[in-house]
């Protein structure tokens, strides 16, 4: 079982050490491109290709989509509890309710769970973006954010997915594995950029990263028991939204607090804490979901 658990979480971190070692050498590469591209064609890619080898039936799926919006909703709503001094509500909120199911969640989940469950990863991941792009950006400012959504080629990208699933003949096959290259290129990408973010910042206020993370644990765990004990989810299921969890903050919530000028040192900080003791909880909750679902 142990090697099992290494095979599944070591070749994630490490493409990210190897991102944050170039990161390193380089002295403050500049990623702006290349995180453009990964954004705007590589993951849309993905999500298509995904969908389309893994069709997913909306009839069917509502309870993981129901379940997958409660796990986003919930510990923002149960973080609004807690008190942090110094420490703005919306910067609390924001990184307790976007997890990092890109760069770690897809890799993690397609390795620890199998290919054959993409479509759900997949729908897990379209669905935090549509939401940290809606509710997210709301949070942040009021007056951005309501229609955001409509610009993400991700949500997109599984419209198209979605339907042409059952429609495959309106479009060449070329067309079709040419969107399965490209999407290759994504998974990898995510794990490089995150390596050579983290290798960027330096984590200070130390302890207010720490009780933070730690309470981000705590209301994700709260989400994920309601969630698992109300709706009629399926064992693959339970185990992908245990761990999506689980996951650090994104890091998609430090860029937007930089520009929406929301204690961007402060989420920095929260953040890079968040995605170094992932190394220690992401391998136990793992290893609990294999065993237990």
């Amino acid at each position: 079982m142990l090697l099992t658990l290494l095979n599944i979480v070591v070749p994630v971190f490490a493409v990210v050490a190897v991102g944050v070692v170039f990161g390193r050498r380089q002295r403050n590469p500049d990623m702006g491109f290349v995180n453009q591209a990964n954004v705007a064609v590589f993951c849309p890619a993905l999500v298509f290709s995904a969908l389309i080898d893994n069709p997913v039936s909306l009839g069917d799926s509502w309870p993981l989509i129901l379940a997958g919006a409660l796990c986003i909703v919930l510990p923002g709503v149960l973080l609004c509890l807690f008190r942090f001094q110094s420490l703005e509500r919306r910067t609390l909120v924001l990184a307790g309710m976007f997890r990092n199911t890109g760069n770690i969640g897809i890799p993690l989940m397609m390795l620890a769970y199998g290919e054959e469950q993409l479509g759900a990863i997949i729908i897990l991941f379209v669905l935090s973006n549509l939401i940290h792009f809606s509710l997210g950006l709301f949070i942040l400012s009021s007056d951005a954010g309501r229609w955001q959504w409509l610009k993400n080629p991700i949500v997109w990208a599984a419209v198209a997915g979605i339907w042409l699933a059952d429609h495959k003949s309106l479009l060449p096959d070329f067309v079709y594995t040419s969107a399965d290259l490209l999407g290759q290129m994504a998974v990898p990408l995510m794990l490089f950029a995150l390596g050579v973010r983290l290798s960027l910042g330096e984590v200070g206020n130390l302890g207010l990263a720490l009780r933070v993370n730690l309470a981000y644990l705590l209301v994700g765990a709260a989400a994920f028991a309601l969630v698992a004990w109300t709706l009629p989810l399926r064992a693959e299921w339970l185990q992908l939204l245990a761990l999506s969890v689980m996951l650090p903050p994104a890091v998609l919530n430090y860029l937007l607090c930089e520009q929406y000028r929301c204690q961007p040192d402060k989420m920095a900080s929260i953040v890079l804490l968040g995605n170094l003791m992932s190394v220690i909880i992401i391998p136990v909750v793992v290893y609990a979901t294999l065993r237990i679902f």
